[in-house]
């Protein structure tokens, strides 16, 4: 592909990522390889090419572009100005630029949400906000019951993690699927706040541990390692292809025999967690949440999320805390974690259950990028009383 031609594809993703931030449809990432998916003439230089002109258009700006040229056209008159000139009318590349045409304006943040990042951040709005929507490096956890970290660390070229026992960061993230050492569950793709976050849950050997939001299991299976095989840990999730994608990972970490998952019902959780109720040692609930402190990761969430989505998350996450909150025993501890840096679904979330449930908050960490160098992420540890 020519480079006007790479241009021409960039906008054409552009505008589909535009049209499925508004609909709640699939991710830029999906969208890119449906795509290319469809145009087995791109080669790999062309598609890393493409990849990163429409990476470099959604992190430069903060409110949805009215189209994939908009965004483009921004993005190369205040910013990448070798591209005007492929902006030229030839086959298979954009037309050429009108003077009074649109184009999308710079920005690190939606306007709406200011205001609630100007109070998590202060003055260091600025620079935390420019930091969550950098590339992210490429965190991993390492599995001690397959190999060492000083062993990874060396086959990998990667760094520890200070503060985490089983973290490694590579800079430059490589593909690692089918790696050996992935093949062989010595490592997951985890991010550093995540891995703090189970870090505060605590697992321990023995116990009875529910992770209420599993997902596809990354957390699940770091709460597992905490427990050394001993124990019983239930994952549930109502996401059923999510749950269905954890077998194979556990299988391959070696822990099948220790996770029992469960697929809920919405609505109707508490019904299908009964018989558990009151009985529980950790529940872990890695709530739905607005996504904003993984931007680096995704920088299209933030053409995604409303005021109105936003207020629907928070009455989520309040029930999803009393649901766990039910099935713990006397002294039993919950976690509540969401990948946001929004007070509202942080720190306020926790006060006000703890209010309202008459637990213990014992321990609150907010993370961000640019003061932790992880994803933004939120961590709230509870007790009942005895």
């Amino acid at each position: 592909m020519r480079d006007p031609a790479r241009l021409q594809a960039a906008i054409e993703i552009l505008d589909a990522v535009i049209a499925s931030a508004a609909s709640g449809g699939a991710a830029a990432d999906t969208l890119a390889q449906r795509y290319f998916a469809q145009r087995r003439y791109a080669g790999s230089k062309d598609r890393a090419a493409v990849r990163e002109l429409v990476y470099a258009a959604i992190r430069f700006s903060a409110e949805p572009p009215v189209s994939g040229r908009a965004a483009l056209l921004g993005l190369a008159r205040t910013r990448r100005p070798e591209l005007l000139a492929l902006f030229d009318g030839s086959p298979h590349a954009p037309a050429a630029m009108e003077a009074d045409e649109p184009q999308a304006a710079p920005g690190l943040v939606p306007a709406w949400l200011e205001p609630a990042l100007k109070a998590r951040f202060g003055d260091h709005l600025e620079a935390e906000a420019a930091a969550l929507i950098e590339r992210a490096p490429l965190d991993l956890r390492v599995n001690p019951a397959r190999a060492s970290v000083v062993d990874v660390a060396q086959a990998l070229g990667a760094e520890p993690i200070p503060g985490i026992p089983f973290g490694l960061r590579l800079e430059m993230p490589v593909p690692l699927e089918r790696h050996p050492l992935f093949l062989a569950g010595a490592i997951e793709i985890q991010d550093a706040g995540s891995q703090i976050a189970v870090q505060v849950a605590g697992a321990r050997p023995g116990e009875l541990v529910v992770d209420l939001c599993a997902g596809a299991g990354g957390k699940t299976l770091a709460l597992a390692a905490d427990m050394q095989g001993e124990g019983r840990l239930i994952a549930s999730d109502t996401d059923r292809p999510r749950l269905q994608a954890m077998p194979a990972r556990l299988m391959r970490a070696g822990i099948a025999d220790l996770v029992e998952t469960r697929l809920l019902n919405p609505q109707k959780e508490a019904e299908q967690l009964a018989d558990i109720a009151g009985t529980v040692d950790l529940v872990l609930v890695d709530a739905p949440c607005s996504g904003t402190g993984t931007w680096r990761r995704n920088p299209e969430l933030r053409w995604r999320l409303t005021p109105e989505r936003l207020e629907r998350l928070l009455g989520v996450q309040a029930r999803l805390i009393d649901l766990g909150a039910s099935l713990l025993k006397p002294g039993g501890r919950l976690v509540y974690g969401v990948c946001s840096v929004l007070e509202s679904e942080g720190q306020a979330q926790a006060q006000t259950a703890a209010d309202r449930l008459g637990l213990t908050l014992l321990h609150a960490q907010a993370l961000s990028p640019g003061s932790d160098g992880c994803d933004g992420f939120f961590v709230a540890k509870f007790e009942r009383s005895c």
